[in-house]
């Protein structure tokens, strides 16, 4: 019966790491792309959907990297966080298989 309820509260309790995790994530994604695009370019700043003096191409490409990388980081650091978890509980953080919301 403990195991039971503690494995309904770890959702609840993983929610602020989740969080925590998520905005790293992003911050992390969001110093990738800016090297990559720097890398690629050789610019300091990737074009905005909303720059006047950008063609398609560039817009396109910068978005489609941005994505990919911050798809990559994100679910990198979801799974270490997520294995941690299971590490230090034993339980999996959460009680269902399915993806992302």
């Amino acid at each position: 019966m403990a195991k039971k309820t503690k494995k309904k509260k770890l959702p609840l309790a993983y929610k602020p790491i989740g969080f925590a995790l998520g905005w790293t994530s992003g911050t992390l994604a969001g110093l990738a792309f800016q090297k990559t695009w720097k890398l690629i370019r050789h610019e300091d700043n990737a074009p905005d959907a909303l720059d006047r003096d950008r063609h398609w191409g560039e817009i396109l490409l910068a978005a489609a990297i941005q994505g990919a990388i911050f798809a990559a980081v994100r679910s990198a650091v979801d799974r270490a966080g997520a294995k941690a978890i299971e590490r230090s509980t034993g339980y999996w953080p959460v009680p269902d298989k399915g993806g992302r919301d």
